[in-house]
């Protein structure tokens, strides 16, 4: 299922043909991934309500159609701009949000005592969807244009989304691994349980939002430029452009699995510090390149990154708040996600516009990153409770 909804980010591959065969400026359409994920942050709450209510069958058969016919619509919108952002920003971004909170929070009830690696492993798919898609979308754009690409890839998509979300259930009640008790919690306290008001209460849950909207402005701001920033700094083809971002996303996967299982022997703070310091030195690393092959490196890093700040979120607020609720505590700090996807993008492709290079851009993501890496330290479990 996530491996369906994760070819979302391999929007940077429609770019560049879509400003070319209608004219529309690099914001433009920028703006349509953009309005992807602000929808797709608040459809997450929604989602993560309506799976305390119903079960994920149903909301991932939902997100499933959405997302497969808004992508397959989006071919309508030739020389019509809103029908694009009504079609792939908003009915494909609410088909994402409902469908990506499905799988974590049903899978941290399976595995309470493994949430680091189990939530990473989770959203790795994501990455997957993208390292798939993405040289797959850019020949068949070659080979018959980026209208009907939009729509064959819709139906691809619906089918794979609704086919694995049909098999997700939740666990009997009172299920717990064998060995494992709540006691054997992190810190060995125990867990309390937050339903969504007694988390808002506190300030834990703020501190979060805030460390999950900027790796997310950092990572989806290369996410969404990334192959026509392959092309401008490393002098690549559309073709090879689409491959060294699919090459990234490797990075990403690993990241999603990796920084999560080390955060379950290490503790979520050190992993999400290391994460911003090191994403620091990667964005300020990649304004000064310019062959194909550092690029590549550096991008895969820096998705090797944000797939672990990703994948290590879910984990540290089930961590904080219990898994009870975390559907829709989960859910509605992925407004996070919404407004880092709107403000990465857009800050990234208009200094590019402006400024005519993607220097000046990453170096402001790198100072963003390098003044972020205090904020996990402060985090602390709150002290009460349902």
């Amino acid at each position: 299922m996530q491996v369906g909804l994760g070819t979302v980010y391999a929007w940077s591959v429609y770019r560049r043909p879509l400003s070319d065969a209608f004219g529309w400026s690099i914001t433009e359409v920028t703006l349509t991934f953009s309005l992807l994920i602000l929808t797709a942050g608040f459809a997450a709450f929604l989602g993560g309500m309506w799976l305390s209510r119903s079960g994920p069958r149903r909301v991932a058969v939902c997100a499933g159609v959405l997302y497969g016919a808004g992508v397959s619509l989006a071919s309508l919108s030739e020389d019509r701009l809103p029908v694009l952002y009504l079609t792939y920003g908003m009915v494909a971004g609410a088909g994402v949000g409902l469908g990506y909170i499905v799988p974590i929070a049903t899978l941290v009830k399976w595995f309470p005592d493994r949430r680091g690696f189990i939530t990473g492993l989770a959203v790795s798919g994501v990455a997957a969807g993208s390292l798939i898609a993405s040289p797959i979308t850019a020949e068949l754009i070659e080979r018959v244009g980026v209208v009907d690409t939009l729509a064959v890839l819709g139906g691809v998509y619906l089918v794979v989304v609704v086919g694995a979300g049909l098999v997700l259930r939740d666990p009997p009640e009172g299920y717990r691994p064998v060995g494992w008790t709540p006691e054997s919690e992190e810190g060995g306290r125990g867990q309390r349980d937050f339903d969504l008001r007694g988390a808002l209460r506190g300030w834990q849950w703020y501190l979060l939002w805030a460390i999950f909207f900027l790796n997310v402005v950092a990572g989806l701001g290369f996410v969404s430029e990334g192959a026509p920033m392959a092309r401008d700094l490393a002098g690549v083809g559309a073709v090879a452009a689409a491959g060294l971002v699919a090459t990234a996303f490797i990075g990403d996967a690993v990241g999603r699995v990796a920084w999560p299982w080390l955060s379950d022997a290490v503790g979520r703070r050190a992993v999400l510090a290391a994460i911003f310091l090191v994403q620091a030195g990667l964005f300020a690393g990649l304004s000064l390149v310019t062959s194909a092959g550092v690029f590549a490196v550096l991008g895969a890093l820096i998705l090797f990154c944000y797939g672990g700040s990703s994948g290590t979120m879910a984990a540290t607020t089930a961590d904080l708040f219990g898994s009870r609720h975390l559907g829709a505590i989960y859910g509605l700090m992925l407004t996070a996600w919404g407004f880092g996807g709107v403000l990465g993008p857009l800050i990234i492709a208009a200094l590019r516009e402006s400024s005519g290079g993607y220097t000046g851009a990453l170096r402001i993501i790198a100072a963003i990153m390098l003044a972020s890496v205090a904020l996990p330290l402060l985090m602390r479990r709150p002290r009460r409770g349902l």
